[in-house]
């Protein structure tokens, strides 16, 4: 699962917002490094980029976007 405090993913985020860590099902082991690669897309667009063109991510998909669904 996506470790908590590494990326602000929140309960206010686009609800097509993707990124690598909601396919990952596996307890977080301390020993090994965390990548944090920071890999966002649209599920629409399938892409780095949303409908409207702009940049996808954490931050940049919010409600003051035309394309923004809510969760």
């Amino acid at each position: 699962m996506e470790r908590a405090g590494l990326t602000r993913i929140d309960d206010d985020r686009c609800n097509l917002l993707r990124w690598k860590g909601m396919f990952i099902d596996a307890m977080w082991d301390p020993k090994v490094p965390h990548g944090n690669d920071r890999a966002f897309w649209c599920h629409l667009t399938q892409n780095c980029l949303g409908p409207d063109s702009q940049l996808v991510d954490e931050y940049e998909c919010n409600e003051t976007r035309k394309c923004y669904k809510a969760l």
